[in-house]
Order: C-alpha cells, then sequence, then structure tokens
C-alpha cells in the first residue's frame, strides 16, 4: 500500500522537505517533491549556546512557505525533526513553539544515535543491487558517514531498513558550520586555521574509532552536502546534477585534492565554481576536510556518495508506523 508522506529535516545548515510515495512492502519511494533552503540555523551556536533571533526568523518563515506546500499535497501523515544546533541551544523551546505555529507539530529534536538510524536507513535502503558510477555494486556491512553543519553521524550496519537492529552508531561534534566558526576564519584558511580544524577532526576520529568496528565496513557511503558537493567537483560537473552525483563512486585521492583545491581558494573562487550552491560557499572547505580525513584516517580507497539521507529516513520510518 502506497502512503504519501512529508518530512522535513532541520539541521544546523540546511532546512530541507520531503514529500514521497512511499510502498514499504514493495520497498518503493518516488518523490513528489525534494527541495531544500539554507537558513543556517546553527549560526552562533557552537560560540553562544543560543538560536539567533534572525535564525529562527529565517527558519520559521521558510516552514510557513513548506506548511502550505505539505497542505496542497494530501499527505496522510507529516514529521518533521531538528537536529545538531537544535540539541546544543538553549532556547530550543522558542523554536518549537515556532514551528507549532506554522505547521502545526511538535518538532522532535532527536539525539545522535536517532539522527544516524533515521540517516543509515534513508542512505541504504535502495543500496542492495544497484547500479554504481564507476564500479561494482556496493557490498554491506556499510559505513554511512553523514556531514552535517554542526555534527557527522557514523553508522556502521547491514542492509537498509532491515539492518536497523545490528547498527553502531556514534554521532561527534564535527560538522561544517562548527568548524568553520571554531577555526576557518581567513580567506582562505590559513595553514595555522587548517591544522587546528584537522586536529579537532582527527581526536573525533580517535572517538569514533573506540565506538565502531570501522574496519569490519565493506563501503564508505557518504551523506549531505558537503559530500555531494564534493561529489559534483570531482566528477567535472559544469552544475549540480543529483542524478549524476547520487551513487557515484569517488576516489580518496580525488576527495584529496578537492579538499585541496578549496582550502587553498578565496570565497569569491569557490562561488564560482559551478556545482557549488551559495549557502556552502563558506563552509565547504570545512565539510570537505572531514570527508578527506575519515577517508585517509580509515583507509578508504573510495566513497559512494548518496543523495539520499535522513529525509528518506524519515520517510520510510512515517510509511512504516503511520
Amino acid at each position: 500500500m502506497t502512503k504519501r508522506v512529508a518530512a522535513i529535516d532541520c539541521g544546523t545548515n540546511s532546512l530541507r522537505l520531503l514529500i514521497a510515495d512511499v510502498d514499504v512492502a514493495r520497498g518503493t519511494l518516488t518523490d513528489r517533491e525534494r527541495r531544500m533552503e539554507i537558513v543556517r540555523l546553527g549560526q552562533g551556536v557552537d560560540a553562544t549556546g543560543m538560536l539567533a533571533p534572525e535564525a529562527l526568523d529565517r527558519t520559521l518563515r521558510m516552514l510557513a512557505e513548506y506548511a502550505k506546500q505539505i497542505a496542497a499535497a494530501d499527505v496522510t501523515a507529516v514529521r518533521m525533526v531538528a537536529t545538531s544546533a537544535t540539541r546544543d541551544a538553549r532556547n530550543a523551546v522558542d523554536f518549537s513553539a515556532g514551528v507549532q505555529r506554522a505547521l502545526g507539530i511538535v518538532p522532535e529534536v532527536i539525539s545522535g544515535s536517532e539522527e544516524a538510524r533515521l540517516s543509515f536507513a534513508g542512505a541504504t535502503a535502495e543500496l542492495a543491487g544497484v547500479a554504481t558510477t564507476g564500479g561494482p555494486d556496493p557490498v554491506p556491512p556499510y559505513l554511512v558517514v553523514d556531514i552535517g553543519g554542526g555534527s557527522t553521524e557514523f553508522v556502521l550496519g547491514g542492509n537498509g531498513l532491515h539492518g536497523a537492529a545490528d547498527l553502531a552508531a556514534i554521532s561527534v561534534d564535527i560538522g561544517c558550520v562548527r568548524l568553520t566558526e571554531r577555526h576557518l576564519h581567513a580567506d582562505p584558511p590559513t595553514a595555522g586555521q587548517i591544522q587546528a580544524a584537522t586536529a579537532d577532526i582527527d581526536r573525533a576520529l580517535d572517538d569514533v574509532a573506540a565506538a565502531i568496528a570501522v574496519p569490519d565496513a565493506r563501503t564508505l557511503v557518504g551523506l549531505a552536502g558537503s559530500v555531494t558537493t564534493v561529489t559534483a567537483i570531482a566528477l567535472g560537473l559544469p552544475f549540480y546534477d543529483p542524478a549524476r552525483t547520487h551513487h557515484a563512486r569517488i576516489s580518496a585521492a580525488a576527495v584529496h585534492a578537492v579538499t585541496g583545491q578549496l582550502l587553498a581558494q578565496t570565497r569569491e573562487q569557490r562561488a564560482a565554481i559551478g556545482p557549488m550552491h551559495p549557502g556552502r560557499v563558506d563552509i565547504i572547505g570545512a565539510g570537505a576536510l572531514v570527508l578527506d580525513r575519515v577517508m585517509q584516517r580509515f583507509g578508504f580507497a573510495e566513497m559512494v556518495a548518496s543523495e539520499h539521507d535522513i529525509l528518506d529516513g524519515i520517510a520510510w520510518a512515517l510509511a512504516a508506523h503511520g
């Protein structure tokens, strides 16, 4: 039975909506609407511990627009989750009240482990038997790495929705917005700033190595805007094309080269890159650096990029449980 559902993901950097028709029995998810806006809800949260008034205003105004679209789509269920920035903010109650006014539902401020579980389900539900660009089908166990604005989630497990019971997961505070605000202040960043960001990432990866048996993974799956932007640049795309980035395989050498390029460029130079979203120009260097350090630290020769992530995981869960 097909259900039309609406999933909303509010992260540190972006706000995203998916309206989809989902048939759990057949294992199909068909997009009806998928959109993303950079609202930077997590602006300054790492330093202040508070959601900034202007960031709240940007986010809630966009949610009001989403609400109109959802109302017109005749969905059976709606779920909104909020992640790292909202977990960290002392005034999250203001955000929750604003969401209730805009959408008529209470947002779920989910834990890092729940964020990881949903991201894993969304990224891997369709991986078994799919063709990827540049190599054979991905093989489980998968290590799913979701590089967000405030945090990065690492999840190790088997196949899609049915591998959720045996997941090992950890969330660490090395998101691209957080790292940029902490370290990468110059244009372009200085060698010292990059070194400080790298040290921050490497300390977090020590925690990952202690929590997850990373060597068990046979396929690295990368999620979120930093990953797909790096993928688009590595592929030499003239503009962002999710049909080309989804399930593309990118080598560690290519990721390292793109990371070096981005960290050496000025903001103006990064903004001129064809696949670059304007809202990622200032944070893409940090996101690329996280991906590069993950691949170098854990010895992955390549990564499979996925356009499907926590949004899809929310949609699958809504369709399965109502």
